[in-house]
């Protein structure tokens, strides 16, 4: 499950930007610290990135960075939370998640009308989940309370959370973004969510 790198001068030819845009955006705080990754090679020490996580930033980056401010642009790409509240039924009129979602979020939590950030996060995750096509409408229920224990033990919302099946039985399964999983060879991942990312994305379209 190791992530695919791709190295800095491939990245700047690929993405179509400067090595100066590069660090600008990084002192900024466009671009985390820990995706500049230090590799020794045969030519010396390289810098690589996690591939599809940095090149997915720069497209965010050359969208907005002509209509939104670069510290303001930063918090909207930041995974950390922020102080917002949405009625749950505006979630749906706006699209940004199925009326299957909300209706799944309400049978674990019937009294929910208006949600905190990290609530809208929950029903977004279950969004994805049954967009991906992979995940019954059980499994997609049980990723509420899933994602409900996880975010007590990763408080910054730095981690993946996988749905494991074997023997088609389902279960939930939390870990940091880059932790090694060895799974039993009559298992495997049927869907897979980097929930920082996911936040980014989500905070793109409420903000």
């Amino acid at each position: 499950m190791d992530e695919e790198l791709i190295s800095k001068k491939e990245l700047l030819d690929l993405a179509g930007i400067s090595y100066g845009q590069l660090y600008r955006w990084k002192r900024k705080k466009l671009i985390p610290e820990e995706w500049f990754i230090r590799k020794s090679t045969f030519t010396g020490q390289e810098t690589f990135f996690p591939r599809d996580k940095i090149l997915s930033r720069i497209e965010q980056i050359k969208q907005w960075k002509d209509d939104v401010p670069l510290d303001e642009l930063a918090k909207r790409l930041s995974p950390d939370g922020i102080d917002l509240e949405r009625a749950v039924d505006d979630l749906v009129r706006l699209g940004i998640v199925s009326d299957l979602a909300r209706r799944l979020y309400a049978e674990v939590y019937p009294r929910a009308r208006v949600l905190a950030f990290r609530e809208i996060v929950a029903v977004y995750l279950v969004h994805e989940a049954l967009q991906s096509g992979q995940v019954s409408l059980d499994e997609a229920r049980q990723l509420v309370s899933a994602y409900e224990q996880s975010v007590t033990v990763f408080r910054d919302m730095q981690m993946r959370i996988d749905l494991v099946r074997k023997l088609g039985v389902g279960i939930w399964l939390a870990r940091a973004p880059n932790a090694e999983v060895v799974l039993d060879p009559q298992a495997n991942v049927a869907f897979s969510i980097d929930v920082a990312r996911a936040i980014e994305q989500l905070k793109l379209k409420l903000m």
